[in-house]
């Protein structure tokens, strides 16, 4: 690698776009500049990703997004976003020799091992492998993302995955009640009708037309102007309204159930990371007792989850760091071709 170079690298989310340049000098990585967009306001990525760089301006040799979808041949169709992007017409349209897009949970996943303590906020303490060799990231956002990461002899595999869609799995009396609910309304329910940004409004609606609850005054007017998934979370921490209360209640529930159907799927001995733009935000709740008794809850295989540790990501910038990582990474390695 040059003893200087500059690599890009961007976290594309339904809601907002994160982009940085990075410089590397002497194999160390620093940060040049970081932006932060609204992907709403913009009709295609080509045109966000020239207007980062007319405002920063510098030629990265190599750039690496995380794009919510799945990638296949260099090209993407960005989940929960009008947007068609390709590798090949990425590179011509902005002039960057080299391009990857790696779906953004992908990129998150890639960051996993590197994480300083700082970072993570311990959930369910599980036990601390010596050399752990798989991890899982599961992230409610806009969606719900995951993916899973391999270690071994120094090398990381990264396997994307699109589970977030894979069918909701009812645990209990309530839940089935919402999965028929949802059911009428969609005709298939995925994990991420319930488990996102998207999916907590469904559980309230559920809980106001199905169960006939009456949430309070104050959070009706509130989703007149604001985010439902917003409010609801905000009213439900608050403890202002018990409709919010019991619809959190059902998230935190399934988000629970899902991450321990993931632990026996994978059994992830380097850990279970929640990321995305819920959890931080509504730690409080995931570590109220509630998130730790579904977990758990796993019959004869108990002792398999119980040994596996959860933990949340407290800051917006993994996905971000995972992809200048493998910007890096696969820098040096076109240069030592």
């Amino acid at each position: 690698m040059k003893k200087d170079s500059i690599i890009m690298a961007g976290d594309v989310g339904g809601t907002k776009c994160l982009l940085a340049l990075f410089q590397i000098k002497n194999g160390e990585t620093s940060m040049l500049a970081v932006s932060e967009y609204a992907s709403s306001g913009y009709s295609n990525f080509y045109s966000l990703v020239r207007e980062f760089l007319e405002e920063n301006p510098a030629k990265p040799e190599i750039a690496v997004f995380g794009i919510p979808g799945p990638i296949k041949n260099g090209e993407v169709k960005s989940t929960n976003l009008p947007w068609f992007i390709s590798e090949k017409e990425l590179s011509r349209d902005t002039g960057i020799a080299h391009v990857k897009l790696l779906n953004d949970l992908a990129a998150t996943a890639y960051s996993l091992p590197g994480l300083p303590a700082k970072e993570i906020d311990p959930l369910i303490s599980g036990e601390k492998a010596r050399h752990p060799q798989r991890y899982v990231v599961i992230a409610p956002g806009t969606g719900l993302g995951q993916a899973f990461l391999i270690c071994k002899d120094d090398k990381k595999i990264i396997v994307p995955s699109e589970g977030g869609h894979a069918t909701y799995a009812p645990t209990g009396l309530a839940e089935a009640e919402l999965f028929s609910f949802l059911h009428k309304k969609y005709g298939r329910v995925s994990n991420e009708r319930i488990i996102s940004g998207s999916g907590l409004p469904n559980v309230f609606d559920f809980l106001v037309e199905d169960q006939k609850q009456t949430p309070e005054k104050e959070t009706l007017e509130n989703m007149k102007t604001r985010d439902r998934a917003i409010v609801i979370s905000e009213m439900a921490l608050s403890n202002k309204d018990q409709v919010c209360v019991q619809a959190m209640d059902i998230f935190v529930s399934a988000l629970a159930a899902h991450a321990a159907n993931l632990a026996l799927t994978f059994m992830p001995d380097g850990g279970i990371f929640l990321a995305g733009g819920i959890p931080h935000k509504i730690f409080p709740k995931l570590s109220d007792g509630q998130f730790e008794k579904v977990f758990l809850n796993a019959g004869k295989m108990k002792n398999v989850v119980e040994s596996i540790p959860v933990y949340v990501i407290n800051n917006n910038r993994a996905a971000l760091k995972g992809a200048a990582q493998l910007a890096f990474e696969l820098l040096n390695q076109i240069n030592n071709e």
